[in-house]
């Protein structure tokens, strides 16, 4: 076998265990926080905050 044959078993090995990672994250994750925290957007609140924020600067000048 050449190069190109070991580089590619490589990439399928590198990606089957990420994707086995992902896997066992997930389920992780899932077992340890409830529904309502891993559906909850802190980042959304941040973002309307944000806005409010510039929209009061863009009011008053």
């Amino acid at each position: 076998m050449d190069l190109w044959n070991w580089l590619e078993y490589g990439a399928w090995g590198l990606s089957a265990l990420l994707a086995l990672y992902m896997l066992v994250d997930w389920l992780r994750t899932d077992s340890t926080y409830p529904e309502d925290v891993l559906t909850s957007s802190r980042e959304g609140e941040i973002e309307a905050l944000a806005e409010q924020h510039k929209a009061r600067e863009a009011h008053h000048g």
